[in-house]
This record gives C-alpha cells, structure tokens and sequence, in this order.
C-alpha cells in the first residue's frame, strides 16, 4: 500500500480539474483534497480504496461547488469506532461511518477550508455491505457520500431531512453506477 504522503498527491491528482488547453504551466485551482489515512482494519475487500473513495468526493465537489476544502478520512475498526461512537455520541457500539464537521474558524488566505473529518469500521462497512448482498466498494461509497454530507450539514433526525438526504444520496450514487441503497434490492432491517 502506498504511503500516507503518496495516496494524498494520488488522490490531489484525481480530484483537480484538468487544465485547459492553453493553460500550460498554471496550476488547476483545488476542489476537494482528501487526507485518507488507513488506521487500523483489513479494506482489502473495498481494494481500490483511494479510487472508490474519490470518485464519490469528485462528485461532491461537482455537486455543490467547492473549492478549496479538505476532508480527513479515516479508515478504521470497530473497536476504535466504537470507543469514538461511545465517548462522542454516548453509543457503546461500533457502527459504519462518524462525522465531525470542523466549526468555522478564521483561517489565513489561500488556506484549505477544512469540512471535517470521517471515520469508518472495516468489520461494520464489510459486515453490513454482506448482510444487504451488495459490493463492498458501492456500500463504502455510498457511507463516505453520506458523511460528506453531514459534513455539508445535511442530517436525518426528522423524517422530512432523512427524505431529502436519502434522495439526494440516491441521485449522486446513481452518477457512480451504484444502485439505490434504500430500494427493495436490499435485506437488510432497518
């Protein structure tokens, strides 16, 4: 697996805009910049990890326009979820994907705007991604597309919100060919 270093200028390189034709020598402005950092867990099965991951973050960033921002992501296990998930949201229990959007602050200028960052189980994400008989990459695509929008202050603590995030998760995982998460195609209990 490639360095920490390595995997953030692979997925910088993916998640620019290309330069026009014209544009030699000037730097494409900055989208979305990933900081993906592998903890703890075996993603083996969500191989490639950083591919599967920018695709949904190129798509945010298309989708609401942002510019430099960045997003840490960690990919991790249950047991390090579940400490986070009980001393943050008072749950002892591992579960898929945690958000913690960074407040704003006042930052220097031509500084990233961090969003926040996301944290997720290796043995929920796989365990889960079985249980609903759906591809491991698609399910970890479709829990890194809902952090992202947490971060972007979505939420589903009423019906009418998790209406409007589910349709719009819907909407943007269909431009990455996956399949509706909430349809009859899944087992899984709510």
């Amino acid at each position: 697996m490639p360095s920490t270093n390595a995997m953030s200028d692979t997925i910088q390189a993916a998640l620019s805009p290309e330069p026009s034709e014209g544009d030699e020598g000037s730097e494409p402005p900055e989208r979305l910049h990933l900081d993906i950092l592998v903890e703890e867990g075996d993603w083996s099965a969500f191989e490639p990890i950083e591919e599967t991951i920018c695709a949904v973050a190129d798509i945010v960033a298309r989708r609401f326009d942002l510019a430099n921002v960045e997003v840490a992501v960690a990919l991790s296990s249950d047991e390090r979820v579940r400490v986070l998930n009980r001393d943050y949201r008072g749950k002892d229990k591992p579960t898929n994907v945690l958000s913690f959007p960074t407040g704003s602050a006042v930052l220097p200028e031509g500084s990233r705007r961090p969003l926040g960052d996301l944290i997720l189980a290796a043995e929920t994400v796989a365990r889960e991604a079985a249980a609903e008989n759906k591809p491991p990459h698609h399910h970890l695509q479709h829990l890194v597309l809902h952090g992202l929008l947490h971060l972007l202050g979505y939420d589903h603590e009423t019906e009418a919100e998790a209406l409007t995030m589910e349709a719009l998760e819907v909407e943007l995982l269909a431009e990455l060919g996956v399949p509706d998460p909430y349809g009859s195609h899944s087992t899984a209990e709510a």
